[in-house]
């Protein structure tokens, strides 16, 4: 296990590399818009265009650009210096991520404490009018895009504009050290949106492999030695088709965790990805390159987890 982890971890820094090149390439080297050109404003000068761009490294051959860069990274933590505002990029990730983390984890308890019964349930009693009734909506909620549902029930639930005010401040987010009460009704709406179409993927998901599963041999010996119903399903049943679930859920989590751009964007969210919005908007290259990185980082730590808990959730699993 030891020298699988081991492994994994250097893959890790060659995916992360390869990740910040392509990011670099994507963006500097083929830029939708100079930076230069934003960050002097309409109708700069070119003498103060070239001030601009030599302030900032943009003159430099990009192999060099891309060296000092990583240099950086590896080196101090330091991915650079927003253009637009100064501000450290590093920094304003942090100063973030408490808000995107506060989103991710109250999402995924309500997609897992909804998803997870709904699946089971519908794997068990399946063709009746319950699992018809859940699936068809766990249908029309995957098919729901993220910002249309999160636009609609703004526009149903916010306190400020809604038709029916039952969210209060839904649309203003308080950190929780601030004010913990405020805090959750800022993001009850939020993490309610979110967990809808993650909640009905999951509960279609784990109800096909639990159907599959309940066919196999082992489950019919279990019941012929006369173990409990709900111990034959929760014990053999859904420990064995819950796998494929744990490596969307990896997954899941990872991007998440480097930010949620729509969800952030339409509820005013201060978070990860409601600052890659902002820098892509405004073609904010060292905030663009440090936001995709973290993502990354999220991203190929969730997966080494996952496969760390294949030995732990499946026997037949084992590392060397």
């Amino acid at each position: 296990m030891a020298r699988y982890i081991l492994r994994r971890i250097g893959w890790t820094v060659v995916l992360l590399a390869l990740v910040s090149a392509v990011t670099f390439v994507i963006f500097y080297a083929l830029p939708s818009a100079d930076p230069a050109v934003l960050r002097a404003g309409r109708q700069a000068s070119p003498e103060l265009v070239a001030q601009i761009r030599a302030r900032l490294g943009l003159d430099d051959p990009l192999v060099v650009q891309y060296w000092t860069y990583m240099k950086d990274v590896v080196l101090h933590f330091d991915f650079g210096f927003s253009y637009q505002s100064g501000e450290s990029v590093r920094a304003a990730i942090v100063s973030r991520l408490p808000a995107t983390i506060s989103m991710t984890v109250g999402a995924l308890v309500i997609w897992l404490a909804t998803a997870l019964p709904i699946g089971v349930i519908s794997a068990i009693r399946r063709r009746s009018l319950l699992d018809r009734v859940t699936m068809t909506g766990a249908l029309l909620a995957i098919s729901a895009p993220v910002y249309w549902l999160a636009l609609v029930a703004l526009y149903l639930f916010a306190s400020d504009i809604g038709v029916i005010p039952i969210f209060d401040g839904a649309n203003t987010y308080v950190g929780i050290t601030q004010d913990p009460v405020q805090w959750f009704a800022s993001l009850l709406l939020p993490w309610l949106v979110l967990a809808a179409g993650f909640s009905a993927f999951y509960a279609r998901l784990l109800r096909a492999n639990l159907v599959e599963v309940m066919g196999e041999d082992y489950i019919r010996t279990a019941r012929a030695k006369g173990l409990p119903e709900r111990r034959v399903v929760w014990r053999h049943g859904v420990r064995a088709a819950i796998t494929p679930i744990v490596t969307v859920l990896g997954l899941d989590i990872g991007v998440l965790l480097g930010g949620s751009i729509l969800t952030e964007s339409v509820f005013n969210i201060p978070g990860v990805g409601r600052y890659a919005y902002d820098a892509i908007r405004t073609a904010d290259l060292p905030a663009i390159q440090g936001t995709v990185l973290f993502a990354a980082f999220f991203i190929v730590v969730a997966n080494l987890v996952v496969d760390i808990a294949y030995a732990f959730l499946d026997p037949r699993v084992r590392y060397g």
